[in-house]
């Protein structure tokens, strides 16, 4: 008897029309999205708090490679250690402070270019110079060991890298709770970004862009070609913690209600919106000529329908590629399951591939900007994965880079929309039952930033 997979729990959660409101708050603040007073608080009581995506381990995939993570004006370096490990440090020299490094690269130790003071990259101290002096270090410095960098919570999972700036930081799996069960049997650590890998700066709030990912509700006015392939109605959702997740079927919204050809046609027309399907047309073609009659008419018997042979074919592509996807449920073979990992962390999830967005407040501190990251994941086998993995592209301030359609649209809606939220006479947004992960999603944030919503 086939076990029970994690994802079958969100199979089976409830509808927008089985879902209780009662706890919801419909009413969000629109302070949160343009004060300075709110901007800071969110600083203190969320950001130098919270696990946060500060990366991709395949970003620094070898002993001694290290980036810098940066959120607001705070700076911290990840490395990848001798023992394979990866930790993060305050990027700051132990003797005067000075920044020890910027942007990414590869290092056999840290040193800082004030004084010379050098660090493994383990963090400890391994020398300084004493010109001069003929004493030993102790005698020059004082303890040797206890001026090691500053370490910070650090954790690798599903291929992140997550930073806590808070030393005092419960551990991650506290954090993702359930979240980290569901998301485990995509294995997402053996995903690389192909074809886009963009990080940008934008004229809105981070929480805008957050806001647009978490429901369908906009499709119908800034998604116009999306509509045959939604239906909210039949969406299921889960709530775990901090984080949420929510499902929809994948294809036409009544897809059961059409005939075979119908079915069909509907789901080869699904790659102009979803490219990972293209693999999988090969052997969804081949399952349905398991049911044409000599003369080529197609017909299923009871309880056979196209989505349950797009499900099969995803099954048996990715097994042929070498992916286990045993733990993955039918549903999880077709239909996208969105997560929000609290506070920033975006993505639009199936079998063998996902689409990742992570906005943050942007380092000049005004809350009327941000940064988005968008990356392409895909699931390749080991040796196709260094050839086909793209590097990170940042675009420079004033520039911008052409996204597909969805994407574009959204990039112009958001930051439109701050436009509006500016607006000093108008003091909340007034949500609808297809926007309840807002309602959920904001509910979390203040219960962070312990914000006196005005709703």
């Amino acid at each position: 008897m086939q076990p029970t997979r994690p994802g079958e729990c969100i199979d089976k959660g409830p509808l927008i029309s089985e879902i209780d409101f009662t706890p919801f708050k419909m009413q969000v603040s629109t302070d949160r999205y343009h004060s300075r007073r709110f901007h800071e608080r969110e600083r203190e009581r969320l950001w130098m708090r919270v696990w946060q995506v500060a990366g991709r381990a395949d970003d620094i995939p070898e002993a001694g490679d290290w980036m810098e993570y940066r959120i607001f004006d705070q700076s911290f370096v990840l490395v990848r250690g001798k023992d394979a490990v990866v930790r993060g440090f305050v990027n700051a020299c132990r003797h005067r402070g000075n920044a020890l490094c910027a942007g990414k690269g590869r290092a056999a130790r840290f040193t800082c270019p004030y004084h010379n003071w050098s660090y493994g990259l383990d963090g400890k101290l391994l020398a300084v110079a004493k010109p001069d002096f003929d004493g030993s270090v102790e005698e020059f410095v004082g303890d040797k060991d206890a001026l090691g960098l500053v370490e910070v919570p650090v954790e690798c999972f599903a291929g992140f890298v997550f930073l806590n700036p808070d030393r005092n930081a419960a551990p991650l799996s506290d954090f993702l709770g359930e979240v980290a069960e569901l998301l485990a049997p995509y294995r997402l650590e053996e995903m690389v970004p192909v074809g886009l890998n963009v990080r940008e700066s934008l004229d809105c709030n981070w929480k805008v862009v957050m806001d647009a990912f978490q429901e369908g509700y906009h499709i119908q006015g800034v998604h116009p070609e999306l509509i045959p392939a939604m239906d909210e109605s039949k969406e299921r959702y889960g709530f775990f913690g901090d984080h949420s997740v929510a499902t929809g079927p994948f294809g036409a919204a009544n897809l059961e209600d059409f005939g075979p050809e119908q079915q069909a046609d509907s789901i080869r027309s699904l790659p102009a919106t979803f490219p990972g399907v293209v693999e999988v047309l090969p052997r969804f073609e081949a399952l349905l000529d398991t049911y044409r009659d000599p003369a080529g008419k197609l017909s299923f018997p009871p309880g056979v329908t196209g989505r349950q042979l797009l499900q099969q074919a995803t099954r048996d592509t990715l097994t042929a590629k070498g992916l286990d996807v045993s733990g993955l449920t039918d549903v999880q073979m077709s239909d996208n399951h969105f997560h929000l990992v609290f506070p920033n962390l975006f993505m639009t999830i199936r079998a063998g591939e996902a689409t990742i967005i992570i906005s943050m407040p942007h380092e000049d501190g005004d809350p009327n900007r941000c940064y988005w990251h968008v990356i392409a994941l895909m699931w390749l086998p080991p040796e196709q994965r260094r050839l086909q993995r793209a590097a990170q592209l940042d675009i420079a301030e004033g520039d911008h880079f052409t996204y597909f359609l969805a994407l574009e649209q959204d990039w112009e809606m958001m930051q439109r929309q701050q436009n509006g939220l500016r607006n000093s006479g108008l003091e909340f947004m007034s949500l609808t039952r297809q926007e309840v992960r807002l309602a959920y999603y904001h509910s979390v944030l203040d219960s962070w930033v312990d914000s006196k919503a005005k709703a």
